[in-house]
C-alpha cells in the first residue's frame, strides 16, 4: 500500500540521536513548492532539540523558496509587494499617483497596525469582521471602505501567488453609511480669503503655495500634474500649457516625471489672462535665474522636481485649523470644475478639462453647486 503523502508545509515524525552534550533531531519537512527537505536541531534535552528542530521548519516555512508568498508569510511583507505592484502602475499610467498615496497612509495607519505581524492564514475572516466595523465606528464608512480595498488587494495579491487559496475579504459584510461626501469648492469670497492667509503666512510664501493654488484653480489640474509642468510645456503667446506629465516618487529612484494614469490625461489647456500675466512674471525670473526651458514651473528649493506629498503637507499647514481646515488640493480642482458648470459647459468640455476619460467621473465627483455665473467664456477669466 503506498505511503500517504506528506501535506505541504507540514513535518513528519522527530527522530532523536544522542550525542556528547545531549541530543540531536531531525524531521523531514515537505516546503510550499511540495519539495521534501531536512531539518535539524539539538539541545541539552529531547524536549529542547524537539523544540529546535520545530523552530527550523518553522523558519524555513516562513521564508519560501525564491521569495514566493506562503500562508507563513507575514501580512506586512505581502503588503509590501502589493504596494510595489501598485507603484508600477503608477509609472504605468494606470493608477493615480494620490491613490497610491492613499493606500500607503492608510496601511502605515490603520491596517499594518491590525494585521502586519499576523501570518497571511492567521488573517481571518472573524478578525476582518471585527476590524472593519471598529475602524468605521473610529474614522468613518468611507475610511473602512478605502482599508477593505488596501487588505482585500493584497490578499488578492497572495492568492495569486498560491500563499492562500480564497480571498477571506470576500466573506465579510459589506460596509454600510457614510454616503458620497457632498462637493465643496471655494466661492468667490473664500477665493480671495484663501489667497490672503497664504500672502500673509511667510512659510506659505516660501513654499511657493500662492501661485500654485492659482495655477491650479486657473485649471483644474491634479497636484502631480501642476508640479511636473516644465517651461518647455508653457506657450505664453496662445496663452496654453500642455499636460501631459505628473510626478511621482519611485522607491529607490526618487521623483520623477512620468505619464498621467490614462490618454486623456494628456491635454493642452487654455490659460485665462491672468494665469497667463503670474506665469509671465514667474518665467522672468526663470530665465534671469536660467531655470527656463527643461525645468519646473513650480520647482523645489533646489530647483528640481518637488514631491507632491510635501506639498499637500504644506498646504495642510497653511491652511490652520478654523475657517479653511477643510481645503486640500483637490478642492482647487473641484473649484475650477464647478466654476466651468456653473458656466454652463457641458460635461465632456468640463472632463476634458480635467483630464476625465468619462464625463459621468466629472459629474459625480469634481461638480459642486452653489455659485452662478453667467458668462461661459470667461469662466476661468473671472475666477477671481
Amino acid at each position: 500500500m503506498p505511503r500517504t503523502p506528506m501535506d505541504v508545509g507540514t513535518h513528519g515524525t522527530v527522530r532523536f540521536v544522542a550525542t556528547a552534550t545531549g541530543y540531536r533531531a531531525r524531521a523531514r519537512y515537505r516546503g510550499y513548492d511540495g519539495v521534501i527537505r531536512d531539518a535539524s536541531g539539538s539541545g541539552a534535552s529531547r524536549t529542547k532539540a524537539e523544540r529546535a528542530v520545530k523552530k527550523a521548519v518553522a523558519d524555513a516555512l516562513r521564508t519560501p523558496v525564491g521569495g514566493e508568498l506562503s500562508p507563513r508569510t507575514r501580512f506586512c511583507e505581502a503588503a509590501e509587494q502589493w504596494l510595489e505592484i501598485q507603484q508600477e502602475r503608477v509609472i504605468a499610467g494606470e493608477r493615480a499617483t494620490g491613490t497610491l498615496d492613499n493606500y500607503r497612509s492608510m496601511l502605515r495607519n490603520h491596517v499594518l497596525p491590525a494585521f502586519g505581524e499576523l501570518r497571511l492564514n492567521e488573517v481571518s475572516i472573524p478578525r476582518l469582521d471585527r476590524f472593519f466595523p471598529t475602524l468605521a465606528r473610529k474614522t468613518s464608512a468611507a475610511h473602512a471602505r478605502t482599508a477593505r480595498a488596501v487588505v482585500s488587494g493584497v490578499l488578492r495579491h497572495a492568492v495569486r501567488n498560491g500563499a492562500l487559496t480564497a480571498n477571506p475579504v470576500r466573506e465579510v459584510e459589506a460596509i454600510e453609511g457614510g454616503s458620497r461626501k457632498k462637493v465643496r469648492a471655494l466661492t468667490r469670497t473664500e477665493r480671495k480669503e484663501w489667497l490672503a492667509q497664504l500672502e500673509a503666512d511667510p512659510v506659505a510664501v516660501a513654499k511657493d503655495l500662492p501661485d500654485l493654488t492659482r495655477f491650479m484653480l486657473a485649471t483644474g489640474v491634479r497636484i502631480g500634474e501642476a508640479l511636473a509642468l516644465y517651461w518647455e510645456d508653457v506657450d505664453l503667446i496662445a496663452p496654453a500649457v500642455v499636460i501631459e506629465w505628473t510626478v511621482v516618487r519611485v522607491r529607490g529612484e526618487g521623483l520623477r516625471r512620468t505619464d498621467p494614469k490614462s490618454a486623456s490625461g494628456e491635454r493642452t489647456l487654455s490659460l485665462p489672462e491672468w494665469a497667463a500675466a503670474m506665469l509671465r512674471e514667474r518665467q522672468r525670473i526663470a530665465v534671469s535665474e536660467n531655470r527656463a526651458g527643461a525645468h519646473p514651473v513650480f520647482p523645489d528649493t533646489l530647483g528640481g522636481l518637488r514631491d507632491p506629498s510635501n506639498t499637500r503637507r504644506a498646504l495642510r499647514e497653511a491652511r490652520g485649523s478654523d475657517g479653511f481646515a477643510w481645503v486640500t488640493s483637490h478642492v482647487f480642482r473641484k473649484t475650477a470644475a464647478t466654476i466651468l458648470d456653473n458656466a454652463r459647459l457641458t460635461a465632456r468640455e468640463i472632463a476634458d478639462q480635467l483630464g476625465h476619460s468619462k464625463p459621468s467621473m466629472t459629474q459625480d465627483v469634481y461638480m459642486g453647486r452653489g455659485e452662478i455665473s453667467p458668462a461661459a467664456a470667461a469662466a476661468l477669466e473671472d475666477i477671481m
